[in-house]
């Protein structure tokens, strides 16, 4: 065992083939959950305005479209895709292209928690607001967004476990990510251990994670009290 964890880990450093990929994969993961976020808290207003007021059907319809697609198709083809067809032509950085993809295929479905999330508030709320001289947009603001925000903060914060684990495919477009990273080092030595020493790292960020959606999740309960 000690042999075999020099030759796959110490020998010529090959331990940075997993550092490296691991720092690409918070890397890509987290700034996809933001750009999933910052899309999906669009599309997921638009779509929660249509469905209240009736408005916005255009938008909706694009958003609607959008939804089916994204939401109907491997995030694996959507990442070829977006690499080897949207960007054949143009010289970009692979990390840009895994985070676009990512962060297009996230935002389809932080988009329906957050419209979940603000037609779960009772529309009384929104009655009461408008009563108060409130219009649609303030209290939307005012009086929706933040308890709908509180509602799906932990389901958002399972979306981003989720993308993390779907980061792993990113290595069809050679980009080195941890999976990657396991694998070159599997190809040099022939073993198994770096694709069980990358599905520890992968567990052990997933349980970090998950603890503090939970603590989160405890705080939200404890406030409602």
């Amino acid at each position: 065992m000690a042999e075999q964890f020099y030759l796959n880990f110490i020998k010529d450093d090959r331990w940075m083939y997993l550092l490296q990929g691991l720092k690409t994969t918070i890397i890509v993961a987290l700034f996809a959950v933001l750009l999933g976020v910052a899309l999906g808290f669009t599309v997921g207003m638009i779509r929660s305005t249509h469905d209240k007021t009736g408005k916005l059907k255009v938008a909706n319809f694009i958003c609607h479209v959008y939804l089916t697609i994204i939401r109907g198709t491997p995030v694996l083809l959507q990442l070829l895709i977006i690499y080897f067809v949207v960007f054949a032509s143009v010289n970009v950085d692979k990390v840009i292209v895994a985070i676009i993809a990512f962060g297009i295929n996230s935002g389809a479905y932080v988009a329906e928690i957050i419209r979940s999330g603000i037609m779960a508030v009772d529309q009384g709320q929104m009655e009461a607001g408008r009563s108060l001289g409130f219009s649609y947009r303030q209290t939307m603001i005012n009086f929706i967004m933040p308890q709908a925000f509180k509602n799906v903060l932990p389901a958002l914060g399972n979306e981003f476990i989720v993308l993390l684990k779907e980061t792993s495919v990113a290595g069809y477009i050679a980009l080195q990510d941890l999976t990657k990273g396991a694998d070159i080092i599997r190809s040099l030595t022939y073993n198994y251990m770096p694709l069980f020493a990358a599905a520890v790292i992968y567990l052990v960020m997933v349980m970090i994670l998950s603890y503090f959606v939970k603590r989160l999740e405890k705080r939200l309960r404890k406030n409602e009290r």
